[in-house]
């Protein structure tokens, strides 16, 4: 997996042989016909989309190579606060704008990205509701501080990192 932020909610991702643009308008600087440019999809993290609920989903399995005649699909699904992006064989991945309802057992696997002024609050109800592998913050340097100055002494095992524009982080 491979996340790219641009700004604002603004991420390109490549996830299970795909790309997948969320967000792609509303950003200076940055053409939005460039930026879905060979993406296999567009969508905004707003909870819409098919519809889960994040307590009862499950990831899919990887099916048998043999059984395998092409690239499995990439489902988005919309979740009360962001989006769940979901891809066999890939940990899931949470993009939230705001708080969410618990996650059930599959969110110790998942990355999460928060964005936002409230991405520090965000993480920190994500690290204590379900501990996820790893978060990625994609605000602002003053935002990030003050996570970091929050979250540094509860991360435990789950990794804490801040996003910076157009430079992608590899998963």
């Amino acid at each position: 997996m491979k996340l790219t932020w641009f700004a604002g909610s603004t991420i390109r991702i490549h996830i299970g042989g795909r790309i997948l643009v969320a967000d792609p308008a509303g950003i200076s600087g940055v053409d939005a016909g460039e930026l879905v440019s060979g993406a296999d999809a567009s969508f905004f993290i707003d909870g819409t989309g098919e519809a889960v609920d994040p307590a009862l989903w499950q990831p899919r399995r990887v099916a048998a190579m043999i059984d395998a005649d092409e690239v499995p699909e990439v489902l988005v699904h919309g979740i009360a606060g962001g989006a769940l992006v979901a891809a066999a064989g890939e940990p899931p991945l949470l993009l939230l704008k705001s708080p969410m309802a618990r996650a059930g057992r599959w969110g110790r696997d998942a990355v999460v990205v928060v964005f936002g002024e409230d991405a520090d609050t965000l993480a920190g109800q994500v690290l204590g509701d379900f501990e996820p592998h790893l978060i990625a913050i994609a605000a602002d340097d003053a935002v990030i501080e003050r996570a970091v100055a929050a979250l540094r002494d509860k991360v435990g095992e789950t990794l804490l990192v801040a996003l910076e524009p157009g430079m992608a982080l590899e998963v």
